[in-house]
């Protein structure tokens, strides 16, 4: 029995060490179709927005209904109203509804604003409903159903949308009957408030600049991102609409509109800047959200995918984005059975040996910075003072694997939990949307304890090729876990 136990500890230690090999070396796939694709997406947006013209004066603009969801959004609801209402747009084709399911305050903020801005002259519907049914989808759903609009520009209530959003994104339905969305990137209001914030503006700017860039310029699926999107209406329907069996609604709808043969496009150069978690409970309440929701998708979208006549790179790259935060599961494992695989697994490799499995691990644990290093030359001038605080991501990273796998687990088993909004700044109630459980956060510090260990052993072995990576996994589960500690302290992170 112990030697088959001590084999499935090798077995699960190696394999996953090779998921992680793969997963991070897809990263340099992407920097290579980025790259490929960055000059011949850009001609093209410019062609088509320079024959657009001046779109203001043109008699053929659609309709378009822009909705802001909003739930308990004190300080930031009026704000997000507000630049709805300054969008460039024609006022007659512009609807704007705000769909408030909130239980608090305000309800009556955004009563007092939508009346003032009525009074201007703006087209400004408030939605309630009765039972919030659905969350977020059902409330985007609800809206769609009484629309005015054939395209739907969806925000949540911390965007904030620049004046000329809409005359950047609309030309593109003009000039494409069969395009479904237009995505912009995501911008950062509160960067640098903190090191976390910092770290995170940095992962965002990963995802958007060079991943959601590569899919779209090369012909791959990619996803809507929740916000800062313009939907064709009729392309929703012909995609299913909006369902709430997961909690990542925004990408089951991308895939199944994709699916039934509409084009998605991503548009790198228009930001739409938004508020960054600034308290670790509210990044981690994300983050498991978005871990849960990405593999509710996958489980409930792969044999779908499967099906589609399309190529079999094309469902690879798919697969490795809906089913990304398999990642943390693969590196808790790898955490835990690090100590267990030196008791029995005599590990002397020759120095080619040692030196290929070095070289290995270096570039797929690696990749990931990488990548972020690409997106944040592309995005910012100023990128080596950004990229400075790379390090504190890959920590970041690392600390939330615990919660992450939690949410990856309770995916697979099909245990359902409800739709958790991300708490904003300034929210005056914000420790009601707290998402983690207390427990978690000393399971992370022993975690760290039990990394830094692992890490001692190893180096009194004389093994130093794991060494690194039992240091970064010790330095972020102490960090995460001591962090979530002291801010539910009330102390500031």
């Amino acid at each position: 029995m112990g030697a088959l136990l001590s084999d499935l500890a090798v077995f699960l230690y190696f394999g996953a060490a090779a998921a992680l090999m793969l997963y991070g070396l897809n990263c340099y796939v992407m920097i290579f179709l980025f790259n490929r694709g960055r000059t011949g997406a850009a001609d093209a947006r410019r062609r088509i927005l320079d024959a657009a013209g001046d779109i203001e004066l043109r008699e053929d603009l659609p309709v378009v209904t822009t909705q802001i969801a909003v739930y308990n959004e004190v300080n930031v609801a009026e704000r997000a109203i507000r630049a709805a209402c300054r969008m460039r747009y024609p006022r007659d084709r512009h609807e704007i509804q705000v769909l408030d399911d909130s239980t608090d305050e305000t309800c009556a903020i955004v009563d007092r604003t939508a009346d003032l801005l009525r009074a201007e002259g703006h087209d400004v519907r408030v939605l309630r409903r009765k039972e919030r049914t659905g969350f977020k989808a059902g409330a985007l759903a609800a809206g769609l159903d009484v629309a005015k609009g054939s395209l739907a520009a969806v925000f949540d209530a911390d965007f904030v949308p620049s004046e000329e959003y809409l005359l950047r994104t609309v030309p593109f339905f003009l000039a494409d009957d069969r395009l479904a969305l237009v995505q912009a990137r995501w911008g950062h209001l509160n960067r640098t408030r903190s090191l976390l914030t910092r770290a995170q503006s940095i992962g965002i700017d990963g995802h958007f600049m060079v991943e959601q860039a590569a899919r779209n310029w090369n012909g791959l699926y990619m996803n809507f991102n929740g916000t800062a999107g313009i939907w064709r209406r009729t392309a929703i329907a012909d995609g299913g609409g909006w369902a709430w069996d997961t909690l990542t609604e925004d990408m089951d709808l991308s895939y199944r509109v994709q699916f039934a043969g509409w084009r998605t496009l991503f548009l790198p150069d228009l930001v739409v800047p938004a508020e960054i978690p600034e308290d670790v409970d509210a990044f981690k309440g994300q983050q498991f959200r978005w871990a849960k929701g990405s593999i509710q998708t996958a489980v409930k979208l792969l044999p779908r995918l499967v099906r589609q006549p399309v190529s079999l790179f094309k469902k690879l790259q798919a697969f490795f984005h809906m089913t990304h935060y398999l990642v943390h599961p693969m590196m808790l494992l790898m955490a835990i059975l690090a100590l267990p695989v030196l008791q029995v697994l005599n590990m002397n490799f020759g120095p080619l040996i040692f030196g290929a499995v070095a070289c290995a691990l270096l570039l797929s644990m690696t990749a990931p910075s990488a990548l972020y290093l690409v997106s944040q030359r592309a995005a910012y001038r100023d990128w080596p003072r950004r990229v400075l605080f790379m390090p504190f991501l890959v920590v970041l990273g690392v600390g939330i694997a615990i919660s992450n796998t939690r949410a990856v687990v309770e995916a697979l088993a099909g245990r359902e939990s409800p739709f958790i909004r991300t708490p904003k700044r300034g929210d005056r109630e914000i420790k009601r949307y707290r998402t983690s459980l207390p427990g978690l956060a000393f399971a992370e510090i022993l975690m760290g304890g039990y990394c830094m260990l692992s890490l001692q052993v190893y180096l009194d072995a004389g093994k130093y090729l794991i060494g690194p990576f039992l240091a970064v996994y010790a330095m972020g589960f102490l960090f995460i876990g001591i962090l979530t500690i002291v801010q539910r302290l009330g102390w500031e992170g």
